[in-house]
């Protein structure tokens, strides 16, 4: 049996496992166990219909070639060796398609994301470019179709953003978005320079997965909460009321606020989200850190402080400097048509999870 086939065999034993436990009254009864089940019955069906697929030509293969060796009749043998062939260039593509789907997932994909930017070096500029790549990702966002809500923001103080961040919603999200995550440069003449000359400013960029509570267990008692007034736009009920809120994590120090919202308890809700999230991202950090001393990886470092793509305004372009790609097409890249370079680190990452299986 081949090794790709005692894989899927493998996963075909466990398919039917999960399928009986489902429906366990017992199992039913546990909520939490249920749906993290139900989550891996709904992945393995997929891989399952592979199997049978793959088996079919498998076994379809053997008894031609069986046939082959004991039929004595022409036409018989011919008929066998045009299936042979048939199923000889139907088995490495379909054995491609195999290694990819084999591919480990991060459990972490298909999590809603919370994304936060904010500028770096460069002053006005900075806060100017947080602007126009937060108004990039919503554009993307928007052609996905998928839902975002602002969580806290924050002006710069001629135009822009210092910071901002967000929640978004809908499938698959953080294994679409992980890759943002790093420093962005852009290098253009900034509207406040008089010369012509070319600035470079940064900005960071951090995704992180939304937390569910049965991810990340947080300790309310561990966090200090303040009440504010909002500043900056938003209205005068905002401005007049303190319903912002400031949580910080005292054992870790870790501060979130939460002003955008017009209630208190809403900014409430949301930043105990955020501040899950935080934490549980640090504790992922520190998971992929210790991976990766094991197994470097070229596209999810990890490391935040990392630049990773640069937008140079004066040649047109876009380079990501993780697989060394560029694209000359900057306006369009700027109104949210990003997907070709999502689409190229996620290939990166893949090709190199496959090389990972296969030394």
């Amino acid at each position: 049996m081949s090794d790709l086939l005692s894989k899927l065999e493998a996963i075909h034993y466990r398919f039917v496992e999960v399928g009986n436990m489902i429906t366990d009254p017992d199992i039913i009864s546990n909520m939490e166990r249920f749906v993290k089940l139900n989550k891996e019955y709904k992945e393995l069906e997929e891989l399952d219909n592979v199997y049978k697929s793959y088996k079919n030509l498998i076994d379809n293969l053997s008894s031609s070639k069986k046939l082959l060796d004991i039929e004595a009749d022409p036409e018989m043998r011919e008929m066998a060796k045009i299936e042979i062939d048939e199923l000889e260039q139907q088995r490495p593509i379909m054995e491609e398609d195999i290694k990819m789907m084999l591919i480990p997932k991060d459990p972490e994909d298909d999590k809603n994301a919370i994304i936060e930017l904010r500028a770096g070096t460069g002053g006005d500029e900075a806060c100017i470019f947080v602007e126009d790549i937060f108004r990039m990702y919503t554009m993307y966002f928007k052609e996905m179709g998928w839902q975002f809500d602002i969580l806290n923001s924050s002006e710069g103080t001629v135009k822009g953003f210092k910071e901002i961040s967000m929640e978004i919603a809908g499938a698959g999200i953080y294994g679409m978005l992980k890759f943002e995550s790093g420093v962005h440069r852009v290098q253009r003449v900034p509207e406040t320079e008089s010369q012509g000359r070319v600035h470079t400013s940064a900005i960071t960029v951090a995704v992180l997965p939304e937390a569910e509570e049965v991810d990340f267990k947080l300790d309310m008692n561990d966090v200090r909460k303040d009440t504010f007034r909002a500043s900056g736009a938003g209205g005068q009920h905002i401005n007049k009321t303190e319903s912002a809120i400031r949580l910080t994590h005292i054992p870790t120090g870790v501060v979130v606020e939460c002003q955008d919202g017009r209630s208190q308890h809403k900014n409430l809700e949301k930043a105990i989200s955020v501040l899950r999230s935080r934490l549980y991202q640090a504790e992922l950090d520190r998971v992929h850190s210790e991976r990766a001393a094991q197994r470097k990886t070229l596209v999810s470092t990890g490391d935040r402080s990392a630049k990773i793509r640069t937008y140079n305004y004066p040649q047109g372009r876009i380079t990501d400097h993780r697989i060394n790609k560029t694209i000359y097409n900057l306006s369009s890249f700027m109104n949210g048509d990003v997907q070709e370079m999502i689409d190229s680190l996620k290939m990166a990452e893949n090709a190199e999870k496959l090389k990972g299986q296969e030394t």
